[in-house]
């Protein structure tokens, strides 16, 4: 069996990818599962994505990108199964989906983790806003011949359209990568985040109850991210994000927090920040928007918070006792494993393939 993946990023750069299918890849070597990796962006491309301006380059490059796209029309033949994620091209209509479902007749595994029908383009790209073409989604949920979502409210919406729609989580390897416990017993308490610059705004949003929290409770507040945060009045520490470090540096954590806003946009998101944070024995506290509530338990492995009291309460008990925090990070670990674990999906990945362990 031959697999070709088309997908927006280089391998191992993006988190949507290495999260969501990459570190599935071994699986599928150990399957006698041939694959072929066909990305949009190059690795120059991808470095200045989401950089302010230089428009010409990223120009080149979203030509650059066309042009191996339709190459690669030419090679799709050798391959049963098409895997897209998110989309075969950044803008425009699915030209390339349209000829890959009913040209070469190839089934496609159409997969996201986002609710990428809606408009969400970054402040850096406004200028191609306009032609991003979000209603391709629903075209090509209905010419796959599975579906994948990162939760029910994108399978909600992809049902709309499609027959076959399966539900896999975005995962993390709790074996090989995230298989480190954060120590709870430190003198000095640590709250966190990481995310993307697409993102960070969750946190503008929460900055004066962070100040608030600050001038109550003793904490240090650390952003991982690809981008530094433009805080008016809140302390903080930055740490660029780095693929190397990034295991260590969420261990600085004592409590991870993953604030959003109720809309559709965060009813798609796929509660990534959680994951990781609970993987390493890291409690989380969340907004309850979407599918923060079904990853963590209520004052069970973490917090599910409604309003800024609920944030209150869930910060004043985890300050409070360091015993709680292992409690909580030790159940969280468990619910991860047994979950949202990349052992834990093998088999509903290895099924959209219709193939069997």
């Amino acid at each position: 069996m031959k697999v070709a993946f088309i997908v927006p990023y280089p391998k191992a750069m993006a988190p949507s990818q290495r999260f969501r299918f990459e570190q599935q890849l071994s699986y599928l070597e150990n399957q006698k599962i041939d694959y072929s990796f066909f990305p949009f962006l190059s690795e120059k491309a991808f470095d200045i994505l989401y950089k302010p301006k230089k428009y010409l380059t990223k120009i080149h490059f979203i030509l650059m990108g066309f042009l191996k796209r339709f190459l690669l029309m030419f090679q799709l033949q050798k391959f049963d199964f098409v895997f897209i994620h998110r989309e075969a091209s950044p803008i425009g209509p699915p030209v390339f989906e349209f000829v890959i479902a009913k040209i070469l007749k190839k089934k496609i595994i159409y997969d996201f983790d986002d609710a990428i029908w809606l408009s969400n383009t970054s402040s850096a790209n406004k200028i191609i806003a306009g032609i991003k073409w979000h209603s391709k989604v629903n075209s090509v949920c209905k010419w796959a011949y599975k579906v994948s979502c990162g939760n029910e409210f994108l399978a909600n919406y992809a049902k709309q359209f499609s027959n076959n729609v399966n539900i896999i989580p975005t995962t993390v390897d709790t074996t090989n990568v995230h298989n480190k416990t954060k120590n709870q017993d430190t003198k000095e308490i640590v709250i966190g985040w990481t995310g993307t610059h697409s993102t960070i705004k969750y946190l503008y949003d929460i900055e004066h109850f962070l100040v608030e929290m600050q001038n109550k409770f003793l904490f240090k507040f650390l952003v991982i991210s690809n981008k530094k945060p433009d805080f008016k009045t809140l302390k903080f520490e930055y740490k660029a994000w780095q693929k190397e470090t990034e295991i260590e540096d969420l261990l600085k954590m004592n409590i991870g927090i993953m604030p959003l806003k109720t809309d559709k946009w965060a009813e798609g998101k796929c509660g990534f920040k959680a994951i990781q944070y609970m993987a390493l024995g890291i409690p989380a506290v969340v907004s309850n928007v979407g599918v923060n509530e079904k990853i963590v338990d209520n004052n069970v492995n973490g917090f599910v918070c409604n309003a800024e009291k609920d944030w209150e309460i869930a910060f004043e008990k985890l300050f409070s006792n360091e015993h709680i925090r292992k409690e909580f990070g030790e159940k969280a670990q468990k619910k991860i494993a047994l979950n949202y674990s990349t052992k834990s999906q093998q088999k509903n990945y290895l099924s959209l393939f219709n193939f069997s362990v």
